[in-house]
């Protein structure tokens, strides 16, 4: 099953998306909570600022579960995919490129 080149090249295109969205969705999360809260605090409401708290939180937590949830599912399918998931998981390539298809 792992000796096809292309199921190879798609789960390295996976694991790569994987790694991207398990860092990316937390950062942008976090910096649009952030940016809320900043500008609650300039703007000087109290109201503002502790409604723009309580989403930063609410944020941060969502930011830890993706990251969380993305880990946990990783290491699930890693336990029930089997040897040969497996096998096809730690051999996928690293350098996984996207190659448009050049017309002739």
């Amino acid at each position: 099953m792992c000796h096809n080149e292309d199921l190879l090249t798609i789960i390295g295109l996976l694991k790569k998306v994987l790694v991207i969205l398990q860092i990316g969705i937390p950062i942008v999360l976090l910096l649009f909570g952030t940016i809320d809260l900043g500008k609650a605090v300039m703007a000087g409401d109290e109201k503002e600022i502790k409604s723009a708290t309580g989403l930063l939180l609410k944020r941060t937590i969502a930011a830890v579960a993706v990251f969380l949830l993305i880990l946990i599912v990783s290491i699930v399918t890693g336990w029930v995919g089997g040897d040969e998931w497996k096998e096809c998981w730690t051999s996928a390539k690293e350098d996984v490129t996207i190659n448009p298809i050049n017309p002739v």
